[in-house]
């Protein structure tokens, strides 16, 4: 049957397979006066030139340019294999490298959009717009019109394309949030440690008023290394293990779930909890010079680690922040050698200058930082749950 595996309520018939140039017909129309300039993106869909990061390459003349309605369906001619389509939410012009859809009375701007963007559409576009070089692919209205897809009524049509639009909406309002968050949480590193010179931050808890003390890091903890594990030791299950890499693609300051596993070796390095592990090598030095804690014990600590076990005045998260943050983070980052590969050492370590308040005080700091970083993971994995579930309807919801 010519139906796809999920469908709502009410809806059985089977999908009908039709020419593209009978539901979407071309916009020919050209630019006429100051009308806004469009542009579509991959990853965005059609946005305004005026939001675009990228530069205007835009010609003074805009006579040759497409007329864009809201609701029609810009595509680049030559990207279309790589998923440079969109609905349009404005209206305005566009380059006349583009080619615009016009939905008829049987096509809903949104569910088409989403049909283009399906991996097997994108490997159709590919194959029919072929040219001699990559640099010549072309996907014109006349080839796209003939090619045939399967669809179903405009009122389904309607019904899936407000399901994803709702998907989409909650997955730009939790990624707004995140970013909204990681802003805050920036401002507040700015102002709750002091600045070179000062012995006390912009903002404080309240009932805290002494200075800050300023000592080098090798008179307030002990430093060893980790030891030798790659990711060609990483098992499906085993002893939880921490490799350097991870820290600066999945752990915030605190490291509380460890999902990567290894076989035990002998000699092996191993947390005992509170832990500050610090990156001995990386590709930059403002990369190197990040810090988590280790909040549990029994977890594989692997080489390329520096390990840090603070002394009872230090509170092992607020050394984390301290150390990934300000002043210690810029003279890490000066200390750091190497060209292709960059290195820091614990020799190097020791002689950082750390300025901290009370253990209650670095306390409070470092459980308000927790708790936004608590935030963030929030949002970013409510993100990455709707964007699993949008692929999943994706694959399940059209032919």
């Amino acid at each position: 049957m010519n139906t796809p595996k999920i469908r709502f309520k009410g809806f059985t018939d089977d999908w009908e397979q039709r020419k593209l140039g009978d539901v979407l017909k071309e916009r020919t129309e050209r630019a006429k006066g100051e009308e806004e300039l469009l542009s579509v993106t991959i990853a965005n869909g059609v946005i305004r030139q005026a939001d675009s990061e990228k530069r205007n390459i835009a010609s003074e003349d805009k006579r040759n340019y497409k007329v864009v309605k809201k609701g029609d369906i810009p595509y680049n001619s030559m990207r279309m294999w790589q998923g440079a389509v969109g609905n349009s939410q404005y209206d305005g012009i566009v380059s006349p490298a583009y080619t615009i859809l016009v939905p008829t009375d049987e096509a809903n701007d949104k569910f088409f959009m989403e049909l283009f963007k399906k991996e097997n559409s994108l490997q159709r576009f590919k194959r029919w717009s072929q040219g001699l070089t990559s640099d010549t692919w072309n996907l014109k209205y006349p080839a796209l019109s003939t090619m045939q897809f399967f669809i179903p009524s405009i009122k389904e049509q309607k019904r899936i394309a407000n399901c994803l639009q709702e998907l989409d909406y909650l997955i730009t309002l939790h990624q707004r949030k995140c970013d909204e968050t990681k802003q805050l949480k920036k401002f507040m590193l700015q102002k709750m440690f002091p600045k070179n010179g000062e012995k006390n931050p912009k903002i404080r808890f309240e009932g805290f008023t002494d200075d800050w003390e300023q000592r080098k890091l090798g008179e307030l903890v002990q430093f060893s290394k980790g030891t030798g594990y790659s990711k060609a030791d990483l098992k499906e299950f085993g002893t939880p293990i921490i490799l350097y890499g991870r820290l600066y693609t999945k752990y915030e300051t605190v490291i509380a779930d460890v999902d990567t596993f290894a076989d035990a070796k002998q000699g092996s390095v191993y947390s005992h909890g509170g832990e500050v592990i610090v990156p001995a090598s990386g590709e930059t030095a403002e990369d190197i010079s990040i810090a988590s804690v280790v909040e549990k014990s029994g977890v594989l600590l692997g080489g390329d680690l520096n390990i840090i076990t603070p002394s009872a005045d230090l509170d092992s998260a607020f050394l984390a922040i301290s150390i990934s943050n300000g002043k210690p983070h810029e003279d890490m980052a000066k200390m750091a050698q190497g060209k292709s590969v960059v290195h820091l050492h614990n020799t190097d370590l020791e002689k950082i200058d750390l300025a901290y308040p009370s253990h209650e005080e670095q306390t409070q700091i470092s459980g308000f930082f927790r708790g936004i970083d608590n935030l963030i993971t929030l949002h970013q994995r409510k993100c990455e749950k709707l964007k699993a579930l949008k692929k999943f309807m994706l694959q399940n919801m059209f032919i």
